[in-house]
């Protein structure tokens, strides 16, 4: 009777632990929600901070005082990102003007070549299937189907429209670079009082359940850093590569193209595919064939690179954030809340991740799943 007042009484502790913590995390993304359009910089500055502190704790450990670790690595990637600024933005802006102008010209050209090449192309593609027996479009539906112009209009209009959303985005970049002098501000702050931070939040947790929330932290911080880390490397890699091979190839707009498509790989599958429908299009329109040769083999040699080389070793298998998931939470979080929300949707994704993890856990060795009490359970193993 004893026991199961007190298994009740911690039953009851459990649950307004539960609701308590629930509650603050829904309060916390109203919060956030609400501010989301001042949030930026501090949202940028967190998630520097973070990045940086294994940095700055390893030369703590080698004798520099906190303060010097924060000024110096700041510092110093300040004036990396000042130097590849000089050299890069004149070549990206004038590259960008000249895409721009071009496009209307290039997607013409595009019309032209299907339309010359597609319909030879289509034919031989029916032959076969003819061939082996296989009905390509049933009887009637030729009459239905678009022709190889058409759908190149349909793109052109949907990139059209893309591009306007774009530009009209842009007014928010332009937002954020006049936001960039209070980022590094906050950055340094939070970067300087990182462990007392950490401290504090430790501290917080509930006496009963710290180890628990410890090893979930512990989980939290490996789902983020290797993913966040692993991904930003090999976005870099994929942006130098597809840069400088598309630009020695002689490609128009490669170093354009190339960054972009580095850029966005830190969306799964969205950079790769955008990279190689540019790249494709403009070595179509610019010509010869022997350069769409070239296109292809530094598009799939990058793509070899990335997920048998780059991937398993700096991102792995171990972080628990699926590809899905990624691109869920940073469509989610660039709707909601903007470009805050792209900031904090893969750190949110990882934490929603780790709880869901963690709850399932707890459900497969709970009595609600297993059927019996969770002591029993295990005294018929024992048996």
């Amino acid at each position: 009777m004893v026991v199961g007042t007190i298994m009740g009484r911690d039953s009851v502790s459990m649950e307004r632990q539960i609701s308590f913590w629930l509650g603050a995390a829904a309060l916390l993304g109203l919060f956030l929600w609400a501010l989301s359009g001042v949030m930026l910089p501090f949202a940028a500055g967190l998630t520097l901070a973070y990045l940086l502190d294994p940095t700055a704790t390893r030369l703590q450990k080698l004798g520099m005082s906190r303060l010097l670790a924060s000024l110096l690595i700041l510092g110093l990637g300040g004036i990396l990102i000042f130097m590849a600024l000089i050299a890069l933005a004149p070549t990206l802006i004038g590259q960008s003007a000249q895409f721009l102008e071009r496009l209307p010209s290039y997607v013409t050209k595009l019309q032209e070549l299907l339309s010359q090449h597609g319909a030879e192309l289509v034919a031989r593609a029916k032959s076969a299937l003819d061939f082996l027996g296989i009905s390509a479009t049933p009887e009637g539906a030729e009459a239905n189907l678009p022709s190889a112009g058409d759908l190149v209009g349909q793109g052109a209009r949907w990139a059209a429209t893309l591009l306007g959303s774009l530009w009209q985005g842009g007014q928010a970049v332009l937002g954020l670079i006049s936001l960039l002098v209070i980022t590094p501000v906050v950055a340094f702050y939070l970067l300087l009082d990182w462990p007392r931070l950490v401290a504090g939040l430790d501290n917080l947790s509930p006496i009963n359940h710290r180890e628990i929330v410890r090893g979930l932290a512990r989980e939290m911080d490996l789902a983020i850093s290797g993913f966040i880390r692993g991904q930003a490397l090999v976005c870099l890699f994929l942006g130098v590569w597809y840069g400088v091979g598309f630009t020695m190839a002689g490609l128009n707009f490669g170093l354009l193209i190339g960054i972009t498509a580095g850029v966005l790989s830190f969306i799964p599958y969205v950079g790769s595919l955008t990279g190689l429908i540019l790249s494709v299009s403009v070595a179509l329109v610019q010509g010869p064939w022997s350069l769409l040769g070239v296109v292809l083999a530094i598009q799939f040699a990058g793509q070899f690179i990335e997920g048998n080389i780059l991937t398993p070793r700096f991102v792995g298998e171990a972080v628990g954030l699926h590809p899905v998931w990624i691109m869920l939470a940073l469509l989610a979080g660039g709707s909601l809340a903007g470009f805050t929300g792209l900031i904090l949707a893969v750190p949110l994704a990882a934490i929603i991740g780790v709880l869901i993890r963690f709850g399932m856990r707890q459900y497969l060795g709970s009595s609600l799943y297993l059927g019996c009490a969770p002591q029993d359970h295990l005294s018929d193993h024992k048996n």
